[in-house]
């Protein structure tokens, strides 16, 4: 029964994540024919909000972590966290980390021909931070076996790489030191 359930768990989000590309798709080629010029600020827009969105849910996923680990395994609260960081990761993290490298990369292609230091540090911390993203989701699953070694200590300090990452980053963007 167990295996029929995540099958159906799995196609339903593989189904959720197509309708959910199909949307972004449609939705940016809707913008781009009616805002025309005016594209590269809609995008701009777009991107910081993606941005907002994937450093909140960056900035949360491992606080949650640091109070799963004390929850007892099985319990009603470690099962409430199961949901609310699977949630976390598929509705907010997920979807805003994907729209923030495809405006992202666009924004750096039509504004600044990817030319640029500060553009090409900026894009290797984004990396970083897709990575550190990729640690958190294989966490997400870790905690949903209850096979989570690591202590809450651990977790409170990966919680404070996402706003190291943050904060150079955009001094990048503003300042353009390079």
């Amino acid at each position: 029964m167990s295996n029929v359930s995540n099958e159906n768990t799995t196609g339903q989000a593989m189904k959720r994540m197509v309708i959910g590309i199909v949307v972004l798709v449609a939705a940016t080629a809707l913008l781009y024919l009616v805002a025309g010029d005016g594209f590269y600020l809609w995008a701009k827009a777009i991107h910081v909000v993606a941005v907002i969105a994937w450093m909140a849910g960056m900035l949360y996923l491992p606080r949650l972590f640091v109070y799963h680990v004390d929850a007892e395994k099985g319990s009603v609260q470690s099962e409430t966290f199961k949901v609310m960081e699977r949630r976390l990761l598929r509705g907010i993290i997920n979807p805003a980390m994907i729209v923030t490298w495809v405006f992202g990369l666009w924004l750096a292609w039509k504004g600044f021909g990817f030319q640029g230091g500060w553009l090409h540090t900026k894009i290797a911390l984004v990396l970083i931070l897709s990575g550190l993203h990729g640690y958190l989701a294989g966490a997400v699953r870790k905690f949903a076996e209850d096979k989570n070694e690591k202590p809450a200590r651990h977790w409170r300090i990966v919680n404070e790489i996402p706003t190291l990452l943050m904060i150079v980053i955009v001094i990048l963007v503003v300042v353009k030191p390079f």
